[in-house]
């Protein structure tokens, strides 16, 4: 690694021109075994969605920003929760953190991380969030993490955020996510929301968020996220945040996203790749680029703002 964190050989990070590239970077940095952690994506729901573009609609004045869960974000895409950062790079989360501050994003800071969250929060130059899992401790864990700065606590449902396969479950335990928010004094999301149904339950047990993510809940094999996206944003019918996670790679599958509901978009393995290859600039060069090209999207879309987006502007194909 040179002093910008990148290995001798590879191409600079702002000559890469998609997140693809960044993942074939990663791929020349890390062990294959620790690369496959990860590596690939199902992408075919994405695929099946096509836009309706909106031609002589001034959108010079773009605008990206959202209110969300009490924050005022430069942009909706946010670096997800992952675990133990410092197995793709040294400077694990504090190299992440650096890249997504300087790029005005948020990032969700995972309780399994490889360093301790009040050492990750005295660096944070944009609002810090926390997950952690419906389990033995959390409670304690999401209190330090407030304690420490974090100003969102997301509790994550199912499986481990740690990226590769994830084993499903069938229920929610609301008693333990109703112990771990009692006390907490910031905005609660639940993680792993994949039906209708737990979206309105968790909204009359007090969330004020979810995140459509196939990480846990009642999931199924054949539904991307981004295919329940729509139907849980109607259940929600502006009573919460609805953010949403699950193989975004482009501008276009978050406009897609966005145009169907979402007010923000979890990225974890893009960001991971350029965290292995180029550590904290390329975190921020990828972040960027989504925005970039998040932007440019939205323009093609004539929409000037995130406001202006309505499910017209996407067809979905068949399978």
């Amino acid at each position: 690694m040179n002093a910008m964190g990148q290995r001798p050989g590879l191409p600079r990070p702002e000559e890469l021109v998609n997140a693809f590239e960044f993942e074939e970077a990663a791929k020349l940095t890390l062990p294959p075994a620790l690369f496959a952690t990860i590596a690939g994506s199902d992408r075919a729901a994405f695929d099946r969605m096509t836009f309706r573009p909106r031609m002589m609609v001034p959108t010079l004045e773009m605008d990206l920003s959202v209110e969300l869960l009490g924050e005022r974000l430069f942009t909706p895409i946010l670096v997800g929760p992952v675990a133990d950062q410092r197995r793709y790079h040294a400077d694990g989360e504090r190299a992440t953190l650096r890249g997504a501050s300087a790029a005005r994003a948020v990032m969700i800071v995972s309780s399994r991380s490889s360093a301790p969250i009040g050492e990750i929060a005295a660096q944070a130059k944009t609002p810090l969030w926390y997950a952690v899992h419906a389990d033995a401790g959390a409670r304690k864990q999401a209190a330090q993490a407030v304690a420490a700065g974090c100003t969102a606590v997301f509790i994550t449902v199912g499986a481990s955020e740690q990226p590769g396969p994830r084993p499903r479950t069938t229920a929610i335990d609301w008693k333990a996510i109703e112990d771990i928010r009692r006390g907490l004094d910031v905005p609660v999301a639940i993680k792993g929301v994949m039906t209708p149904q737990q979206a309105k339950t968790a909204i009359d047990a007090g969330m004020r968020g979810v995140v459509v993510s196939s990480y846990g809940g009642v999931a199924s094999e054949k539904q991307a996220p981004i295919e329940a996206l729509a139907s849980i944003a109607d259940a929600c019918a502006g009573r919460a945040a609805v953010l949403i996670d699950g193989s975004f790679r482009r501008g276009s599958d978050i406009a897609k996203a966005l145009v169907l509901g979402a007010h923000g978009v979890l990225v974890a393995r893009p960001v991971m790749w350029a965290l292995a290859a180029y550590g904290a600039a390329g975190v921020q060069t990828i972040l960027e680029m989504l925005q970039s090209d998040l932007g440019r999207n939205m323009g093609a879309l004539g929409a000037p703002n995130l406001e202006s987006l309505n499910r017209g502007m996407v067809r979905k194909h068949g399978r």
